[in-house]
């Protein structure tokens, strides 16, 4: 099949067509990382026959032992922001599932701590490990100044996610403007938040 005239200019093809991406091939390029990854992690869940809150524990409990730091009930409760009555739910699954067990606490007898097991690691490992490899050559392929593109964008969206919506924005929903900016942008953007970028 014939390649698109930007894709054998420069490697990549971008939604509209262009050599250069748009705002909205942007915004739309994200919206489809996201559904990718959420695809990837139901393929995850169903693999090891996990719901998302036990594979969330299992990461995190993954990611403090490789730190050396311990791990009781009460740091996955507040982790994933569920009840102790959850939390213990939880982990009797994952130790029956052995992926975790309980251990004695090194300084309080009356705690327990909570370790993944090595085969628990050993297959997340071969479950994610490849997927991982390939999206450290992707960021390792960018130059120093694609880096700093990079992260000033994704710390502006983390931003721009996590600020309370503002009256006016509220008043805009409201009023269905959301809607039309959607699709003065070409179409639905399904999940993702709508944003319209202002130049000068």
């Amino acid at each position: 099949m014939a390649q698109k005239p930007a894709e054998r200019s420069s490697g990549y093809w971008y939604p509209t067509g262009g050599e250069h991406a748009t705002s909205v091939d942007v915004l739309n390029l994200l919206r489809e990382y996201r559904e990718a990854e959420a695809k990837m992690r139901a393929r995850t869940r169903s693999s090891m026959r996990m719901n998302e809150n036990d594979l969330l524990a299992l990461r995190f409990l993954l990611q403090q032992q490789r730190h050396g730091k311990i791990v009781v009930q009460k740091d996955l409760g507040e982790r994933l922001n569920i009840s102790s009555a959850s939390v213990t739910g939880l982990v009797d699954r994952l130790v029956k599932s052995g992926h975790v067990e309980r251990r004695p606490h090194p300084t309080d007898r009356r705690a327990s701590i909570i370790a993944p097991t090595g085969e628990s690691d050993r297959e997340v490992r071969e479950t994610l490990g490849v997927m991982h490899q390939r999206m450290i050559a992707v960021v390792d392929s960018l130059s120093v100044a694609e880096l700093d593109g990079v992260a000033k964008f994704l710390s502006g969206m983390v931003g721009s996610v996590e600020a309370p919506p503002s009256a006016g924005a509220e008043e805009a929903a409201d009023s269905g403007a959301g809607d039309s900016a959607g699709d003065s942008a070409g179409g639905s953007v399904d999940e993702a938040p709508v944003m319209v970028v202002h130049r000068s």
